[in-house]
């Protein structure tokens, strides 16, 4: 478990929030927590896979192979 100390303002955001749902601040601080953590891991991915294109140990699909190898019309 961990405590968070948050300033005043966030935490009226947070009630009010949780009014508004239904939902518990816990929950709604949890979910933000998760989300940017997910973020933060997609950012990663994309700094690695930016970096191995300069290096040339990566290459691009055109948009239009994607499309086609997916189906998608446009």
């Amino acid at each position: 478990m961990t405590a968070l100390r948050l300033p005043p303002e966030l935490v009226e955001r947070l009630d009010a929030l949780a009014q508004w749902t239904g939902r518990s601040v816990i929950d709604h601080a949890r979910d933000a927590i998760v989300e940017h953590l997910d973020d933060l891991d997609d950012l990663a991915i994309a700094e690695q896979r930016l970096e191995a294109l300069r290096h040339g140990d990566s290459d691009t699909v055109p948009l239009a192979d994607l499309l086609a190898r997916y189906g998608v019309e446009h």
